[in-house]
């Protein structure tokens, strides 16, 4: 468990998630500089979703990763534990059904979807390992989990800077694009606390997932993790 969860109660962190939802969009194209949109493609494509299946997009916020999943025929769920974040979401984009819900208790039966993704929400988490135990429960035999997740950069130097600018500069950006400060000296510790690649597929393995792999993506700054449930 990071420290910042241990700092935190759930609903202090989704408080914080609400403060932000009107700029978050924003601030994460700024702060990422542009790359997230390019995280969340490469999200999708490792869900490879086929059309008329269905998908569980957890922490999916104000539905920006969700939306491409609706294009493709798939029947995607938005699902957020923020009640601001899912009213930005429904205004953006209402044809989505927007989802109040716990990742450590989602309201969905089990074997419900045929894949579940959650892009930079696990952290957010109390018990990650509860929680991907409670993504295999409504996830079909057969069926994959996809993690994208801030991770450890790959090469030592590049390390420290990245550290340095988590812890620096990302509040002072945050804080430029009107969005709430506090709430990025939050996420900016639960990023620098985080487990490394192999640590978070351990969690998976420990979960019940089975052949977890990964991909280190800017560097291992983003990894994104892929494994399937045992039929």
């Amino acid at each position: 468990m990071n420290r910042a969860s241990l700092d935190k109660r759930p609903a202090d962190v989704a408080r914080m998630f609400d403060d932000v939802a009107a700029r978050y969009d924003l601030t994460n194209d700024v702060l990422s500089m542009g790359q997230d949109r390019r995280w969340r493609r490469l999200v999708h494509e490792a869900v490879a979703p086929a059309a008329g299946e269905r998908v569980l997009d957890i922490a999916a916020g104000t539905g920006t990763s969700s939306q491409p999943f609706h294009l493709d025929g798939v029947h995607v769920v938005p699902a957020d534990f923020s009640i601001g974040m899912l009213r930005q979401g429904k205004k953006q984009l209402p044809h989505l059904p927007f989802t109040a819900a716990d990742a450590m208790r989602l309201p969905f039966a089990d074997d419900a979807f045929d894949a579940v993704t959650m892009s930079f929400g696990l952290r957010n988490v109390v018990d990650p390992v509860g929680a991907l135990r409670e993504f295999g429960r409504v996830t079909r035999p057969g069926g994959r989990v996809v993690i994208c997740e801030f991770s450890t950069p790959t090469h030592p130097a590049f390390r420290k800077v990245y550290s340095e600018y988590l812890m620096r500069s990302l509040p002072r950006i945050a804080s430029r694009t009107g969005s709430n400060t506090e709430s990025y000296v939050y996420l900016a510790e639960s990023i620098r606390d985080w487990p490394d690649q192999q640590g978070m597929a351990d969690r998976l393995r420990d979960a019940g997932w089975s052949r977890p792999e990964w991909r280190n993506l800017s560097g291992g700054v983003v990894a994104l993790h892929r494994a399937v449930q045992a039929a």
